[in-house]
């Protein structure tokens, strides 16, 4: 009898979590970051998180922040007078971004594909120029003078989940706005966890 009754909790339990996990109300993740920084020509790989809560049966609002460790790149020094190339110097580029935005994504099954528009920062990180002249600048200079940039991040992407882990994969293109706009390339993957029951909408 002991035995029986541990079943029908087990199989009670396992068919809640199922209709939990398939509205889930809050979602959670980690990601491995590339970002292809237009303006220094640089491949940056970072790690960060995200935190989203539906808001709707269909729409999560999804916060994330990302650090991008710092890569090396030849930075160009132009004379300010004629523009001629002078100098060339090892620097250093971190890049720190956090964005916030809606995600249309069905509540449910295994496989959903998502779209979403984020808004947000990117913040540059270089390191400081080796050469102390005037009469030069970098052709750098934009985040050099303002590390600190408003961006919009338009993305896609899909899970693939399983009870209430997956992993997401996202595409998206990153602009910031810096004397002008500046596209570049995002991707994400990392794995996922859904928890919370979504109330019926």
């Amino acid at each position: 009898m002991r035995n029986v009754a541990r079943t029908v909790a087990v199989l009670l339990l396992c068919g809640s979590s199922s209709i939990a996990y398939g509205q889930s109300r809050i979602e959670a993740g980690l990601l491995l970051d590339y970002l292809n920084v237009s303006q220094t020509h640089t491949n940056n790989f970072g790690l960060g998180g995200r935190f989203g809560y539906r808001v709707h049966r269909n729409v999560m609002l999804e916060g994330e922040l990302s650090y991008g460790y710092g890569v090396n790149f030849q930075e160009a020094y132009r004379n300010v007078m004629n523009g001629d190339l002078t100098a060339i110097e090892q620097t250093s580029i971190g890049v720190t971004d956090g964005l916030i935005g809606p995600i249309l994504q069905p509540a449910r099954g295994h496989l959903r594909p998502f779209v979403t528009l984020k808004g947000g920062f990117i913040d540059f990180r270089l390191s400081p120029s080796l050469l102390p002249y005037s009469s030069v600048v970098s052709t750098a200079l934009g985040i050099r003078t303002s590390s600190l940039n408003g961006a919009l991040y338009p993305a896609g992407g899909a899970e693939a989940t399983l009870g209430p882990v997956g992993l997401r994969l996202e595409f998206g293109d990153a602009i910031y706005f810096n004397g002008g706009e500046h596209n570049n390339l995002r991707i994400t993957f990392g794995p996922i966890i859904r928890f919370g029951r979504s109330p019926r909408q």
